[in-house]
């Protein structure tokens, strides 16, 4: 197995490109995080500039964490080829990124294996292996940022379905007929997404504002606030019941920025899941990201390890405790 950097503990570095973030770790067998860094992304200046970035931000860590790195997991937003680690389809705001070849150079650069996840599957693995569902065999990841994202854990594995696209939630259309940015309609996006919740609070209100800024507005007494968050509460309650319905899947795992406005849509799940429950009659459960932003980053590097078989990637000491169960 090659391996580079200075004698030392031998580590795994994980990688999640964003289109406003790099974020960088380096972790152990096991995944403890030893070291991490951030850069913005410079999306605006194609492939070759944004992959320089997380290099950059690897030799950063190595550089005051001496250690044998043994390979490099990446996490990308866009529809990615993870066996030929390369991105297939990718936002307008990332230039010259479809079709970059970003496992080879990230090789090249560091002489170790590289591998390329879609970033919602590595946010998965992440929570999988050290963050708020490990030890699950069966859950659905789900990231509410920009837009949805959604990832399936079945069988104690990771399926990613026979083009790649299994999971992909946030696309699943029956929530209204308001356009998408793939170019349908009445997609869970329109309505949960933090762009769809800035556009709600536009249409009820005339005034723009950050999702975060609308959920501060929400806690404050804003009665249109809190209606475009209950709008998305219960647009999610609806995707884990037809999640639930299609693969008996009850367990759900929580991400991105408006899912941190959980104190708000928590009620609204509620209501809705008690309203209509699973077929099965089983409760769901829905539980936060433990691991936060480093949860594609440790995601990226779990893979990694378990490509090349590196100690136990597989469910660390932070098991499932207290959720919210509804």
């Amino acid at each position: 197995m090659t391996a580079t950097g200075s004698p030392g503990p031998e580590v795994l570095a994980g990688l999640d490109i964003g289109g406003t973030t790099t974020q960088a770790v380096l972790c152990t067998a096991d995944l403890t995080v030893v070291d991490r860094t951030e850069a913005p992304t410079p999306a605006a200046e194609g492939g070759r500039a944004m992959v320089d970035t997380a290099l950059a931000a690897v030799r950063r860590l190595l550089g005051r964490t001496p250690a044998r790195l043994l390979g490099v997991g990446v996490g990308a937003a866009g529809v990615v080829d993870a066996a030929a680690g390369r991105v297939l389809v990718a936002s307008d705001s990332f230039r010259d990124w479809a079709g970059f070849p970003v496992a080879a150079a990230v090789e090249k650069e560091l002489g170790v294996p590289a591998y390329l996840d879609n970033d919602v599957n590595a946010f998965l693995r992440g929570e999988v292996a050290r963050g708020a569902v490990a030890g699950e065999q069966h859950v659905l990841g789900m990231t509410l940022g920009t837009g949805v994202g959604g990832a399936l854990w079945l069988d104690g594995a990771l399926y990613d379905g026979p083009r790649g696209a299994a999971g992909e939630i946030g696309h699943v259309p029956g929530f209204g007929e308001l356009p998408c940015t793939c170019g349908g309609r009445g997609h869970l996006e329109t309505v949960a997404s933090g762009r769809s919740v800035t556009a709600r609070y536009a249409e009820r209100t005339g005034r723009t504002r950050t999702a975060r800024a609308i959920a501060e507005a929400a806690v404050r007494g804003d009665a249109d606030a809190a209606a475009v968050y209950e709008a998305a509460g219960a647009a999610v309650a609806r995707a884990l019941l037809i999640t639930a319905g299609l693969l008996d899947v009850t367990t759900c795992v929580l991400g991105g920025g408006v899912a941190g406005a959980w104190h708000l849509l928590e009620p609204s799940v509620r209501r809705t899941l008690t309203a209509e429950p699973p077929v099965s009659a089983h409760p769901l459960t829905i539980l936060p990201t433990r691991l936060g932003e480093t949860a594609v980053a440790v995601g990226a590097a779990a893979r990694a390890g378990a490509e090349l078989e590196v100690g136990s990637t597989g469910p660390g000491p932070l098991g499932v405790t207290s959720g919210h169960r509804v």
